[in-house]
């Protein structure tokens, strides 16, 4: 590891390296211990770099957004985490169509496309991840989804490709696509929109905003919705009515605003959450015969 750590400090000239990164400063949880090495890479061909230097040198990677879906260990991460920062949220508007790299925060696009007057993406105003993040999930919210506005993505094949490719063969389905089972790790995208009005878009964006402060516990750490939506119901319908509105292990606690988040309430670790998620599931799976199946991914030593 010493030897990698060497050579992927002299491969990261403009990005960032650090080295025992808590991973509690890039997950919306707040917690989770040191990564071996974090890294943000300052553009593709410094990224490609350091996946060559990994696959060589036999060191496990992944690649985090946001950390707005991501639960990692108390133990930290053995290996590369590499982020996406600044050289990869570059946003270019022509007409109608807007280019986002895969680090953009989608708040900060929604923005953009707000201030160019374009309409479709006010669902995801509120959506605390990156177009990265949003492409490998199909995220959405408020009935819209990525999966509506997308026309291609631009994408890092595991053979150091770069290929962009149509959002139909992308297989985006309910938070799902083909970028994690193909190991492509996504550079950018390009949203397809149309013509509007700012001020009924910024309407549209306030209404959610407020929907969200009111039912959403927006005051706490979390990682949005924990579980995903069961066919046929609704995960927080089924936590409520198992008696678990406000159930605790620890500093972790389902909310009692709304029983489809767990939230970090007072200090949690993330071995509080994920023992938290378990019981939920298996209470859950217990009651109604329900299988609750995170949406968070699970990242590390737990």
């Amino acid at each position: 590891m010493k030897q990698a750590a060497e050579r992927l400090k002299q491969a990261v000239g403009a990005g960032i390296f650090l080295t025992d990164e808590p991973m509690s400063r890039h997950t919306t949880f707040r917690t989770g211990g040191p990564a071996d090495i974090y890294i943000e890479p300052s553009g593709v061909e410094e990224l490609k770099q350091v996946l060559d230097i990994c696959r060589e040198e036999n060191v496990a990677y992944t690649i985090i957004g946001n950390g707005s879906n991501l639960l990692v260990g108390d133990g930290g991460y053995r290996g590369v985490l590499i982020s996406f920062g600044k050289p990869f949220a570059q946003v270019t508007i022509e007409g109608a169509q807007v280019r986002t790299g895969a680090g953009a925060l989608l708040s900060a696009v929604a923005k953009q496309v707000l201030n160019a007057s374009l309409t479709g993406f006010e669902f995801a105003a509120g959506i605390p991840g990156t177009i990265g993040g949003a492409v490998v999930m199909n995220a959405g919210a408020y009935g819209g989804e990525l999966c509506q506005v997308l026309r291609e993505a631009t994408v890092l094949t595991p053979e150091g490709e770069v290929k962009t490719l149509p959002a139909e063969e992308l297989e985006l389905g309910y938070r799902t696509s083909c970028v994690q089972k193909n190991g492509y790790i996504v550079l950018e995208a390009v949203l397809q929109l149309q013509p509007g009005n700012a001020d009924d878009i910024r309407a549209v964006m306030d209404a959610l905003a407020s929907k969200r402060r009111e039912k959403q516990p927006l005051e706490y750490p979390s990682a949005g919705s924990t579980f995903k939506r069961p066919e046929g119901h609704f995960a927080g319908r089924l936590i409520q009515d198992a008696g678990l509105r406000g159930f605790r292990v620890g500093g972790a606690q389902v909310s009692e605003k709304h029983c489809g988040f767990v939230i970090n309430r007072d200090h949690a670790t993330s071995a509080d959450i994920l023992s938290l998620c378990r019981q939920v599931q298996e209470k859950v799976k217990a009651q109604f015969g329900v299988e609750l199946e995170l949406e968070v991914k699970l990242l590390g030593e737990f």
